[in-house]
């Protein structure tokens, strides 16, 4: 595997973004394992239901609906959506104060369901995000494809950054960087891709002493459309 230097990669995108303070002041930082492990369950829901919902629709639009959204799944708490009947759910997905999806809204009883099975083997949901081991975190989100609906793809992943694990994301950038050197090729999201970007960044937090979330977005910073124009190029 070739990989550049990680020392490189942010050198790249510190010129690219104006110099290193700018770059810095546009990284986000992952929470600590306490404070992921005190996320309460209904704000997983509504975070994985959020993502899911702005999947193929403007998420400004979502989001500008989400306290309705809020209030007709009863703030996502987990046991009162867990008594729903199928009628009610079907009642649920024709309520004109969200956007009718009728798959999704069913998405949100089946990930309710997953967060309501991993409680009791855990105690609750983020008692299992926050001991997932961090060099196996697309296995984190292989469990929750398996085990949810609808979280494939980026959309467990953007769910889990949004509430501060500190995750990979394969963002149309990254996965251009990681391709242009070989790191991954076929599928993204084939197991052997996973493997292999798991090691690369695996690698670059040994050389760093960063979280995965920074090097996913200083490599984002480094490539792509996310130079800053000059004056003069202005």
């Amino acid at each position: 595997m070739n990989l550049e230097k990680f020392d490189d990669i942010y050198q790249r995108a510190a010129e690219r973004k104006g110099g290193e303070a700018k770059l810095e002041a546009l990284l986000s930082k992952p929470l600590t394992q306490a404070q992921i492990a005190a996320i309460p369950d209904d704000r997983w829901l509504s975070a994985f239901s959020m993502k899911i919902f702005q999947s193929g629709i403007s998420w400004k639009v979502v989001r500008n609906k989400w306290p309705n959204f809020e209030e007709v799944f009863f703030g996502f708490k987990v046991a009162p959506l867990l008594m729903l009947s199928d009628e009610q759910w079907d009642l649920k997905a024709a309520d004109t104060r969200i956007i009718r999806h009728h798959a999704k809204v069913k998405s949100i009883q089946t990930n309710a369901q997953m967060m309501h099975e991993v409680g009791l083997q855990y105690g609750s949901f983020g008692q299992m995000v926050a001991n997932w081991p961090k060099e196996e975190i697309t296995g984190l989100w292989a469990f929750l494809k398996k085990h949810g609906s609808r979280l494939g793809g980026n959309t467990g992943p953007y769910s889990l950054r949004q509430l501060g694990v500190d995750t990979i994301i394969l963002s149309g950038d990254v996965e251009a960087y990681l391709r242009s050197y070989k790191i991954i090729e076929g599928g993204k999201e084939t197991k052997r891709s996973l493997e292999a970007a798991t090691l690369a960044f695996t690698h670059w937090q040994q050389q760093s002493g960063r979280s995965l979330t920074e090097i996913s977005q200083v490599i984002a910073f480094s490539t792509g459309d996310n130079r800053v124009q000059s004056a003069i190029e202005e």
